[in-house]
């Protein structure tokens, strides 16, 4: 299935700058609260942050919002 562009580059450089700070908070709370002996719920919530980073940056480079293609309008 092709992706459709749907976003502007206004859109696109705010889903790399959410993406990455997501991704950063993520390796954060790996290295500081879930490898240290945070226990599962850390780990999944840090995996979740690293997860949605990395979604959030390839939205950024497809240029495509899953938000968007489900007919939800979004302000950028």
């Amino acid at each position: 299935m092709k992706l459709q562009c749907n976003l502007d580059g206004k859109g696109k450089a705010i889903r790399l700058i959410w993406g990455m700070t997501t991704m950063v908070l993520g390796v954060l709370g790996v290295v500081f609260w879930a490898w240290p002996g945070g226990g599962w719920v850390a780990w999944l919530v840090s995996g979740v942050l690293i997860g949605l980073g990395g979604f959030g940056i390839f939205e950024a480079r497809t240029g495509w919002c899953v938000v968007r293609a489900m007919g939800v309008k979004t302000r950028y």
